[in-house]
């Protein structure tokens, strides 16, 4: 959540800055700003000629733009923010970035001499707030980030690293920020501890940058040095020193400079109108890129990527394991679900799925024998990351990530990986990475079940056929659309919305509800059909649409009597079926019939219905799509 950009360069680095601002927009929208040290022209709260120079806004960064341009915004050096709001309303005086203001009668008309942007949460803020209010500090704000603009020019005695080191040491909590002073305009300093941080070197050694993610350089520069868990950087031109959280100096070979394609073309979106759309129509392609390889069913497909401890391989492992433990957020979380029903019945291994931000804050029991997953989109996932760390911490060493980005922290610091190929994300409603992680998870599956002797040769050879025949599959799931055009007709005009599924298919419902509320608003809850008759039946009405998935498996006879007991109380059916179902459409009851059945791989072909009604119902009550309120896409605050 949030995005950074910084740079320093021989140029005018405000175009890169707010070009990164654009493509970083969505991990937070609140908000957004730029601040650079001017070198000429009038100055933000005076009339000086060097010194700070700042743009922020409430609305989207196109008007950012605008207000740059006609301010005659430049510099050579500078940062730039877009905001998920945590402490403080969206309002312009919380918008990063934040200056500092000295002390004294004045301090609150002038600009100070540093300027910083953050992400994360600073628990200790209201502490240090106060104690720097007792210096006669002045605040303009009701951001933790203001405060550390505020404590690092207390601590400040003409070099800006060794204030901002002093300065993080009495933070708690997740942070990365960029800042510079406006005492020393050669100099930019970068700090990270539980949200990313990327460097990104110039060509030349003209310019350097900091950024939360590659993409916002993309065009730039492909140099990149990830930043570690308690790294400091400080950045000049032609130059820069890494520290690690003990001040002690990193070689670059521990940082070492990695090259990085994160093309800007991923985030345009051609002939669709929204990304979501973009994104739901791209899951064929993505699918097939995440299998792409795939001629076997080898544990070696999950060393990829992994840290790779000394002795850890994926085969070893998947024969030492007897038990898996799942640990997600969000949309992950339900592929986390689905899962679970295929590991306990394909590979016959117990598994347990966890609510991330809850798992580490309970007494658990853990396992040293324990395979632990952990499922993230961005591979940065605060509250998973953080589940991690907890599992390691209680002796559980083996750990396997399903992740969308090679080069995240999530990667870096499991055992083992499997990378999915998603690509760039860039919609907040998670789509392709969910299916992804699906295929990804299936393909774990078969792995244990295969280094458990219970995958004969003829189940692995149906199983790949049929994870081959996916790009096709959903290519005629995607056919669908105009049916669920007119669905989505009839559920904009409601406030709430009932999903249904059963076995398997209830984490598809799960997810289907999810979606909906994420983008149009509506309340949407999800139930395992048969807990219909303990409670939820009592909100069924005319009113109520309720949308049940039903693919023709071992649970079909049952949740056709769950159906049965939602039109005898006056409710409407909206049903995804499969061809021989034997489901008609009649008064109250809608079907739409799936291309195929597809077996255990059901809930790829299922779930792609759910994300077009809920994108062409929130397209029908005019909400933002790819920036629903409230929301913004990779999670890195608790």
């Amino acid at each position: 959540m949030c995005g950074i950009v910084g740079a320093i360069s021989t140029r005018n680095i405000v175009p890169v800055l707010v070009q990164g601002l654009e493509r970083l927009e969505y991990r937070g929208y609140d908000s957004c700003g730029v601040a650079v040290y001017a070198q000429d022209g009038p100055t933000e709260g005076g009339s000086g000629f060097s010194g700070l120079r700042r743009a922020r806004s409430t609305s989207r960064v196109a008007e950012l733009i605008e207000q740059v341009a006609a301010g005659g915004v430049q510099g050579n050096l500078g940062i730039a923010h877009t905001r998920w709001a945590t402490h403080g309303a969206p309002a312009v005086h919380n918008a990063h970035p934040h200056f500092s203001h000295g002390t004294g009668a004045e301090a609150s008309s002038k600009p100070g001499r540093v300027a910083l942007v953050h992400n994360g949460i600073i628990e200790n803020h209201d502490d240090l707030r106060a104690a720097l209010k007792a210096k006669g500090y002045v605040f303009d704000s009701q951001t933790d980030t203001e405060v550390i603009a505020h404590l690092i020019d207390s601590l400040y005695d003409g070099d800006l690293f060794e204030a901002v080191k002093a300065a993080i040491a009495q933070l708690h909590g997740a942070y990365a920020i960029a800042v510079f002073c406006k005492d020393e305009p050669h100099r930019l300093i970068g700090a990270r501890a539980g949200s990313p941080l990327i460097l990104g070197v110039g060509k030349d050694g003209q310019e350097h940058f900091l950024a939360s993610d590659a993409m916002a350089l993309a065009g730039v520069t492909d140099q990149i040095v990830y930043l570690e868990e308690g790294d400091l950087v400080d950045v000049q031109l032609g130059k820069y020193w890494l520290f690690d959280k003990s001040g002690k100096a990193i070689t670059p070979a521990q940082r070492p400079v990695k090259t990085v394609l994160a093309h800007s073309g991923a985030a345009e979106l051609g002939p669709y109108r929204h990304y979501m759309q973009k994104e739901i129509f791209e899951q064929p392609r993505a699918i097939a890129d995440t299998l792409e390889g795939v001629e076997g069913i080898v544990p070696e497909l999950f060393d990829q990527q992994g840290n790779h401890a000394p002795g850890a391989n994926a085969a070893r492992v998947f024969a030492q394991v007897d038990s898996v433990l799942i640990l997600a957020c969000g949309t992950s979380y339900y592929s986390g679900c689905a899962a679970k029903y295929w590991i306990e019945s394909i590979a016959k291994v117990p598994c347990n799925v966890e609510v991330a931000s809850e798992y580490r804050y309970r007494d658990s029991v853990p396992n040293p024998s324990t395979l632990v997953v952990t499922i993230t989109q961005s591979g940065e996932t605060a509250d998973t990351l953080a589940a991690l760390r907890h599992a390691q911490s209680l002796g559980m060493q083996h750990t396997l990530t399903i992740c969308n980005v090679a080069t995240s922290a999530m990667v870096r610091e499991c055992s083992l990986a499997y990378v999915t190929r998603a690509g760039v994300e860039i919609g907040v409603a998670s789509t392709k990475a969910f299916t992804t992680q699906l295929a990804g998870l299936f393909l774990l599956t078969l792995c244990l079940a295969q280094a458990k002797g219970r995958l004969s040769d003829a189940d692995e050879a149906r199983h790949l056929k049929a994870m081959r025949h996916l790009p096709a599959a959903l290519q005629a799931v995607l056919a669908l659309e105009p049916q669920i055009i007119a669905w989505a007709e009839d559920f904009a005009k409601k406030e709430n919305a009932l999903f249904l599924g059963r076995g398997l298919h209830y984490p598809i419902a799960l997810e289907g509800a999810l979606k909906l509320k994420e983008i149009s608003y509506i309340h949407a809850e999800a139930y395992p059909a048969g807990e219909l008759k303990h409670g939820p039946l009592a909100l069924v009405t005319s009113e109520m649409p309720v949308v049940t998935v039903a693919p023709n498996d071992a649970l079909l006879e049952k949740l056709k009597s769950n159906l049965h007991e939602v039109r005898a109380r006056g409710g409407v059916l909206y049903v995804l079926a499969d061809a021989d179902t034997r489901i008609d459409s009649g008064e109250g009851l809608h079907v739409i019939r799936m291309p195929e059945h597809y077996g255990e791989l059901s809930p790829l072909l299922h779930v792609v219905p759910l994300q077009l009604l809920a994108y062409h119902t929130a397209c029908a009550r005019g909400t933002d799509v790819d920036k629903p309120r409230n929301l913004a896409k990779s999670v890195t605050v608790e």
